[in-house]
């Protein structure tokens, strides 16, 4: 799986071969093919390793039982620190350089990262609403609309190579995404630091 997620980061979707991976790891094409008849499930596949256990870490801070503001700013900052580290910022240059041309690349990354994560965060959305911890509204849209808010300002800038991200660059985004989804939504701010 480490030969191919390189080489689906260095050569890009289109210029990736099957062929060449088999060949870097020194077996036969048709031993590859039997575990992925596809260079798609390949890359479905190095997707769903890259990502499994960072949904289990996204899983473990949506405690609903700790203070809401604290564990949403929580969220914010492993999620904003993930989207701007180098190896997703490769992943995400690569999905928008190939998804024109192959459709499929950006479906199943779709369905790989953002929308589990989406779905992780609208079912947490929804107990706090149930209980009152936030105003009732569609929890579907309330987990996008933090899912925009962290992939806003620093994360564009990092995609386009204009900036590193810094501690504190992160701290600030997850500050003003918390900030603005917190009054959205009713949360009682906390002394959350």
């Amino acid at each position: 799986m480490e030969v191919a997620k390189r080489s689906f980061l260095e050569n890009g979707y289109s210029a990736t071969s099957m062929s060449a991976i088999s060949a870097e790891l020194g077996g036969s094409k048709g031993t590859l093919w039997n575990y992925f008849p596809s260079k798609e499930e390949l890359f479905s596949a190095v997707l769903e390793q890259a990502t499994t256990a960072y949904r289990q870490q996204l899983s473990d801070l949506l405690e609903p039982s700790a203070d809401l503001w604290t564990t949403i700013l929580t969220f914010c900052r492993s999620f904003i620190d993930k989207i701007t580290s180098q190896d997703s910022v490769r992943l995400h240059r690569l999905i928008a350089s190939e998804a024109a041309r192959f459709p499929e690349v950006g479906e199943i990354f779709y369905r790989r990262a953002p929308e589990p994560t989406q779905r992780m965060l609208a079912d947490f959305f929804a107990g706090q609403m149930a209980v009152g911890h936030m105003r009732e509204a569609d929890p579907q849209v309330a987990a996008r609309a933090l899912g925009c808010l962290c992939l806003g300002w620093l994360h564009q800038r990092v995609i386009w190579g204009i900036a590193e991200p810094t501690p504190e660059t992160i701290e600030a985004e997850a500050q003003a995404a918390v900030d603005v989804f917190g009054h959205a939504y009713d949360i009682a701010r906390s002394g959350a630091v």
